[in-house]
Parts: structure tokens; C-alpha cells; sequence
């Protein structure tokens, strides 16, 4: 135990130089960390620390794929929920299949069975990678809701493949119309569970007499709930902790105080960056590993399957994106479509972001080790080599070259039909405008009477500083009264803003970014008015 506190100390050290390392450099941290890991992988003091699969099932997936749906637009989710859904479900079966084809008319020894769990594991894009490396690159609003968008899906619709190959290759049957029934039923019921243990921690955030620190806590338990929960039936975990962090994050200003906001932003970031960084450390750490159990002799051939893999993928995802552009065009002739004319340059941008990560190598590890017969499951070992290299590759190839790929094609931003400037300016317009309207008609006499909420007026009429003559003010009891006030009013003024931001966001021409800044900045409103004042409280 000593051993290890002291293993996993040092490779948080090593995690946060990495980090500042890829921010000095200009590269996104997981590249930086997976390469990092694999020599540290042949450090003897740190051979001893290796991905557990259940590890990273149970105890890192749930928060991650949380943390991801909550910071995820789900207006932007929707508008796009075609094109995410076919890459999330479609595109990752056909993925699968082709895989599963091509491996088993190649590698000795592989079954289709078995090229459909090998399949299964290394279809789906990384929700973790592609965040992180799409958050240093200037690419379309829209790009990056299809890609996180997907990511968010597809390993549920990926794990369903392996666990139906699994079972195949375990028990010597399948059954096609079974394995479809119960495709369908684990991806429902997954949502289901979701949206139930959501609305169940919405109830407790809400109506229960719950602090910060318990907001916080819960915001914690909730996407293992979630997981544990949908698991426990057999059902989709991931899709249970997706579609429970999206109802979550849209009513989030419902249940949350301001201060459990803002408690919640800073606690989840730590949280987050701790958790990706040991995730991608460790796939580094993993390749001796690896290595060792291939054997000398079986590196070569694997070598050469492996960038069979590689190609099928890469070759096969440029395909469907394609194929998805032509659909959307004859689709758009015949229902209405987020964007009836892609052209050619997202579905170049959208190729090339097939970037594999954990939950494939988790996946890969959790294969036993023995069959039920006792015999040892066949190819385990080229599996696992087969899938390092497939994220290796997809994250350090494309992950790197994607900038490259995005300053040539150079794609205008077609949602931007506003510049951010300029949205920023009518988003305080309005907040502004709100407030002087409240001010004028509810407040009226407040505002002529009082000099603190007379200043508040001219603030936002005139741009001024909030309460610039506070300290000349030498009658306390009459400042005690001009607070009482003032913090009534600009309470009530917060509120309406919140409440005109979130109708805002429902407009096409308002970035849900922007929005979600200026909530913050609300929060921090409220939050500086509380400290300044603590003392009349």
C-alpha cells in the first residue's frame, strides 16, 4: 500500500509537468501523456502499476462521461441529433463489421466472432481525447458538437457489440434477432435508468435541505448512481450517465444555488484533470505489459495487423462521414435538416477526428483471460496489442496533424452569422435594458429615493461604477436602509437576467457559450455582493 501511494504520487507529478509541458509546447495533453508513459512504462518502480479494467469502468468512466455531458450544449445536442446519433449508432456497427470482416479473413486464428469483439473495441472515438485536443484548435461551433456529441454515445453502442461477441466466442451461439431486440432494449432502458435516477438526485437538490458541500458530494455520487444502477440490469451505464448529465446540466440553475455553482465548477475541473491525466498516463504505462505477454516472436505480425486496423478505421470513418453528407443533402429535399448543403470540408474535418482512447483498452483488458472450458481465450494477446496500437496511432497521428488539417482546409464558421463581439454586445444591451425596465416600473420609487439603487440605474444606463460614493456615506443607519433595498432589487435584478440568458439561448443567433459565461459572471455578481455585505446579514 505504501508502494503505491508512492507510485501513484509521483506519476501525479509527472501528469502535472506533462501538462505544463503540452501547454508550453502548444499540444494537447493527452498526446503528451501517453507518449510520456511509454518509457516510463519500462521503469521498473512503476511496472507494477497497471490498468484495472473494472478500475476504469466503475471508477473513472462514470464522472468522466459526466463531466462531459454537463459541460455539453444541449441545444446544440439537439439541433445536431441526426448526424450525432448515425455516427454514435450506425457508423459504429458498420465500423464494427467491417473490422470484424477484414480481421478475420486475415489474422490467423480469428474467428468473426472474434473480429466483431475486436471490432467492438476499437470503434469508438474517445469523448476525452477529442475534447481535449478540439479545445486548442479554432474549428466550426458546429464540428465540435458532432464530435463530443458522438463520443458521448458511441461507447455505448460499441460495448453492446462487445459484450454480444463476448457472449458468442464464450457460450459457441448467437442469435441475430436476439442480439437485435436486446441491442435496442440495453440502449432504451440505459436512457431510461438515466433520466429516472436524474429526476430522483434533481428532487434531492431541490426540495431537501442540502449545503454546498452536499450539493457538491452529490453531484459526485449521481453519475455513479447512475452507471451502477443501469449496470446492475444489464443495461447501458455510459447512455445512463449521458442522458442523466444533459437533463442535469439543462436544469442546473434550477436545483444549484450560485454558490454551489461556482463550488461545483471549481471542484469538478480538479477532479476532471486528475482523472484524465492518470487515464492517459496509464495507456502509456500499459505497453510493456503488453509487449511482454506477446512474446518476441508475435510483435512483427501484429505490427503489420495492427496497421490493417488502423487503415480499415481510418478509411472506413472518412466513408461514412461522406456518406452521411450525401444522405443529409437528399434528406434535406425531402424534412428540413440542421444544414442541407455540408459540402466537403466538415466531412474532411470530421474523418480525421477518429481519435481512440480508455474505454477501448479497458474494454480490451476486461477480455478473461481463460474460456469457461478452462482452454485460454484465443488471440487475447493480439487483441491487446492491436487496440494499443489503434489508440496510439489514431491519438498521436491525428492528433496531431487535425491543427495542421484545419488551417489548410480553412472551414468558415456557417453558425457564426453574428461575431462574437457582437453577440456579447446585444446579450448586455438586453440584460441592460431588462434591469433599467424593472428599475423604471416595479422600483420606481426605490430608484428616485434611494442613492444606492439611483447608482444601480445609472450603472447600467450610463456604464458607471456600482456604488463609487458608498464610502462617503457617513450615516450608517441610512446605509443599512439603502441596503436592504439594494440587495432586494439587485437579487430580483439577477434572477430576471438569469431567466432572459436562458430564453436567450434558445436563439439560433446567441452562442450557448457566451450564455453560460455570462451565467458565471451572474454567479459571481451575486456571490461579491454577499461578501461585500456578509456583515448586514
Amino acid at each position: 500500500m505504501h508502494t503505491a501511494v508512492i507510485q501513484y504520487t509521483c506519476l501525479l507529478a509527472v501528469i502535472l509537468f506533462s501538462v505544463m509541458l503540452a501547454q508550453k509546447i502548444k499540444v494537447a495533453y493527452p498526446i503528451l501523456l501517453v507518449l510520456i508513459g511509454l518509457p516510463l512504462g519500462f521503469v521498473p518502480f512503476l511496472q507494477g502499476v497497471e490498468i484495472q479494467p473494472e478500475l476504469i469502468f466503475i471508477i473513472f468512466l462514470p464522472p468522466l462521461l459526466y463531466e462531459a455531458a454537463w459541460y455539453t450544449s444541449w441545444k446544440d445536442f439537439w439541433k445536431w441529433r441526426r448526424v450525432i446519433s448515425s455516427f454514435a449508432f450506425p457508423v459504429v456497427i458498420l465500423t464494427s463489421c467491417a473490422v470484424a470482416f477484414v480481421s478475420s479473413s486475415l489474422i490467423p486464428g480469428f474467428t468473426l466472432a472474434t473480429g466483431f469483439l475486436l471490432g467492438g473495441i476499437v470503434s469508438p472515438p474517445d469523448a476525452v481525447s477529442a475534447s481535449a485536443i478540439l479545445k486548442n484548435i479554432k474549428v466550426p461551433k458546429r464540428f465540435v458538437t458532432i464530435v463530443e456529441g458522438e463520443s458521448l454515445l458511441n461507447d455505448a453502442s460499441s460495448l453492446v457489440v462487445f459484450r454480444f461477441a463476448l457472449a458468442a466466442i464464450l457460450t459457441g451461439s448467437f442469435v441475430f434477432a436476439d442480439a437485435a431486440t436486446d441491442f435496442v432494449l440495453v440502449i432504451v432502458m440505459g436512457i431510461a435508468i438515466g433520466l429516472l435516477v436524474a429526476l430522483l438526485f434533481y428532487c434531492i437538490h431541490r426540495w431537501l435541505p442540502t449545503s454546498n458541500n452536499m450539493d457538491v458530494i452529490l453531484t459526485f455520487i449521481t453519475p455513479y448512481a447512475m452507471y451502477m444502477a443501469a449496470e446492475e440490469f444489464h443495461f447501458s451505464g455510459v447512455l445512463a450517465v449521458v442522458s442523466g448529465g444533459l437533463f442535469m446540466s439543462a436544469r442546473q440553475h434550477e436545483f444549484l444555488s450560485h454558490r454551489s455553482r461556482l463550488q461545483s465548477i471549481n471542484v469538478w475541473e480538479a477532479v476532471a484533470f486528475v482523472l484524465n491525466g492518470f487515464v492517459f498516463i496509464l495507456i502509456g504505462l500499459e505497453f510493456p505489459v503488453i509487449i511482454k505477454h506477446l512474446g518476441p516472436a508475435g510483435i512483427a505480425p501484429a505490427i503489420k495487423y495492427s496497421a490493417i486496423v488502423i487503415g480499415v478505421l481510418i478509411v472506413g470513418r472518412f466513408i461514412c462521414t461522406y456518406a452521411a453528407a450525401v444522405v443529409t443533402v437528399v434528406m434535406g429535399k425531402i424534412i428540413t435538416v440542421a444544414d442541407p448543403n455540408p459540402g466537403w470540408k466538415a466531412p474532411a474535418l470530421l474523418g480525421w477526428t477518429g481519435m481512440r482512447g480508455v474505454v477501448s483498452l479497458a474494454a480490451a483488458l476486461s477480455i478473461p483471460v481463460v474460456l469457461k472450458s478452462g482452454g485460454p481465450f484465443p488471440n487475447r494477446d493480439m487483441i491487446l496489442f492491436i487496440t494499443f496500437s489503434v489508440i496510439l496511432v489514431t491519438l498521436v497521428l491525428q492528433g496531431l496533424t487535425l491543427p495542421l488539417l484545419v488551417k489548410w482546409i480553412n472551414m468558415p464558421d456557417p453558425d457564426m452569422s453574428m461575431p462574437t463581439a457582437q453577440q456579447r454586445q446585444l446579450v448586455r444591451k438586453k440584460l441592460a435594458q431588462l434591469s433599467l425596465n424593472l428599475l423604471d416600473t416595479t422600483y420606481l420609487a426605490q430608484a428616485e429615493n434611494n442613492d444606492m439603487i439611483k447608482s444601480l440605474k445609472m450603472r447600467y444606463s450610463a456604464d458607471m461604477e456600482l456604488l463609487k460614493d458608498w464610502e462617503k456615506d457617513d450615516n450608517i443607519t441610512r446605509a443599512e436602509a439603502y441596503y436592504k433595498d439594494y440587495r432586494h432589487v439587485m437579487a430580483r435584478l439577477l434572477k430576471e437576467q438569469r431567466d432572459l440568458l436562458l430564453t436567450l439561448n434558445k436563439k439560433e443567433n446567441i452562442s450557448d457559450s457566451l450564455v453560460r459565461h455570462q451565467l458565471e459572471l451572474l454567479d459571481l455578481e451575486e456571490e461579491k455582493l454577499r461578501q461585500h455585505f456578509e456583515i448586514a446579514d
